[in-house]
């Protein structure tokens, strides 16, 4: 049972440039505390408004980004909605339209244009992992709690893989397995652009061709032979497939899968998992390389390994060709409590702040000192997470961590707009910022954001505050 509080809904909007298509999602949901746990989250979300994905725009072999800055100018306008409206919006950018030179450049007027983005990333193969198994199949994980299951998002550049159990994820990979590396004539076999792994898989396969040749049968089904063997060696375990020269080129992220009692499940998702179902569910597919590229082809070689489908009609996941921008819509926002400890609202929002440290929430003064000598190396700010271990803590160990804090922050003496976040578990933020900044008395800058869930990343974005909350985002997921 939930409880809405404060007034009207939030906006959400998720934006996905990748490869071949881009997607936007704009959902609503009410920001409301259990009734039992008193936990803030994103309920009930509706989507207000899902655009027909487009081709990415590419001009000179580089993003255009006028093009894209009017494709999010119309999107919005469709929507009926103004960037100042926006209470989280993420965007990323992915496979191969991540490696193009102006991506981070791209993410920055992408965040500029919708002023309050707390996720602007290229090329951050875990988070896309993470934001595929949510955005597919997180729901089905939690029905079949006990069932191991492995999402595989292919799409135009790379395959993210995402083991998890019980809707949460285990553990996250990404490999450059992607339809788009060899692109083609539409109708044809008749090559017309090769990606760097394009390139060099042709090369270990003795594929002699360039742009303007055609490939033959026997150098189709080689190409694609390698990519489903790539594919089972991901879902295996097998990490001596990767370990020649193409195989580490290919392997951006490597899939450390932890040991599982139950047998692995298989779920797809990305552009070519879309094809594959619409394929096993009896639906006729577009002609040859109709989108340029092997997409039909891989998903239709997919359909035809008896391990890779063993459980496609058992299991078939939610929003499969956007499951990327539903996971960066819907689950990549969290909400932090309401007793957040922010004697500066207007520091926010902050963006790329490294998480240089997880302590224990009875970490010693050795421990802290260690941690914050560790946080002054990133001259705009770091963050700490201090974690409870699911056992809550008193408090006098409150007090106690306040005064460890406070002589740890006084003998470093950080400059008074240098920004240090503590991040908690449980919801003790104002308590906890008050002892340690002795109440008041200390000119640093520290805000403490409570009742966030841990989560395993390296960096954290908080955006601006919405009624005593703020919203938080975690990339670089490991």
């Amino acid at each position: 049972m939930q409880a809405t509080i404060g007034g009207a809904p939030v906006l959400l909007l998720g934006l996905d440039f990748g490869s071949t298509t881009s997607s936007v999602l704009i959902a609503q949901a009410s920001l409301s505390s259990h009734c039992v746990t008193g936990r803030m989250a994103l309920n009930e979300p509706r989507v207000l408004f899902r655009g027909d994905p487009v081709f990415t725009p590419f001009k000179d072999k580089v993003i255009d980004e006028a093009a894209i800055q009017g494709l999010i100018e119309t999107w919005l306008e469709q929507a009926g909605v103004r960037p100042e409206q926006l209470f989280s919006g993420g965007v990323i950018i992915t496979g191969l339209a991540a490696r193009r030179h102006n991506a981070q450049a791209l993410a920055q007027l992408v965040g500029q244009l919708i002023g309050n983005a707390l996720v602007t990333r290229a090329d951050d193969g875990g988070l896309e992992s993470w934001l595929a198994f949510m955005g597919s199949c997180s729901a089905l994980s939690r029905f079949h709690r006990e069932q191991p299951m492995l999402n595989l998002d292919i799409g135009g550049g790379t395959t993210n893989a995402a083991l998890g159990l019980d809707g949460n994820v285990l553990a996250s990979g990404c490999h450059f397995i992607g339809a788009r590396h060899l692109q083609f004539e539409p109708g044809s076999y008749s090559l017309r652009g090769v990606s760097e792994f394009g390139r060099a898989l042709l090369d270990h396969l003795g594929i002699d061709k360039m742009p303007g040749q055609r490939l033959d049968t026997p150098e189709l089904d080689a190409v694609l032979s390698w990519y489903i063997d790539a594919l089972v060696a991901i879902v295996e375990g097998d990490r001596a497939f990767f370990a020649d020269q193409l195989g580490q080129l290919t392997e951006q992220l490597p899939l450390i899968l932890p040991p599982h009692a139950a047998p692995l499940a298989l779920t797809f998702s990305g552009g070519v998992g879309e094809l594959l179902y619409r394929h096993l569910q009896g639906e006729s597919l577009p002609g040859t390389t109709y989108y340029g590229d092997l997409g039909i082809d891989l998903a239709l070689a997919i359909s035809r390994h008896p391990r890779l489908v063993r459980d496609a009609t058992r299991l078939v996941p939610e929003n499969r060709g956007r499951a990327t921008v539903y996971g960066l819509t819907l689950h990549n926002t969290e909400i932090s409590g309401s007793t957040l400890f922010l004697p500066h609202p207007e520091a926010l929002p902050l963006k790329d702040l490294p998480i240089v440290a997880r302590l224990s929430i009875r970490a010693s003064q050795q421990q802290l000192e260690n941690a914050l000598a560790l946080a002054l190396s990133s001259q705009d700010g770091a963050c700490l997470q201090l974690l409870d271990g699911g056992q809550a803590p008193r408090l006098e160990e409150i007090r106690q961590l306040g005064a460890r804090l406070s002589q740890t922050l006084a003998e470093a003496s950080p400059g008074r707009q240098w920004p240090l976040v503590l991040l908690l578990e449980s919801n003790v933020g104002k308590v906890l910022g008050n002892y340690a900044t002795d109440w008041g008395r200390s000119s640093c800058n520290l805000i403490v954001i409570d009742e966030v869930r841990e989560r395993s990343a390296h960096f954290i974005n908080l955006g601006k505050p919405h009624q005593h909350i703020v919203p938080v985002a975690f990339y670089g997921v490991h």
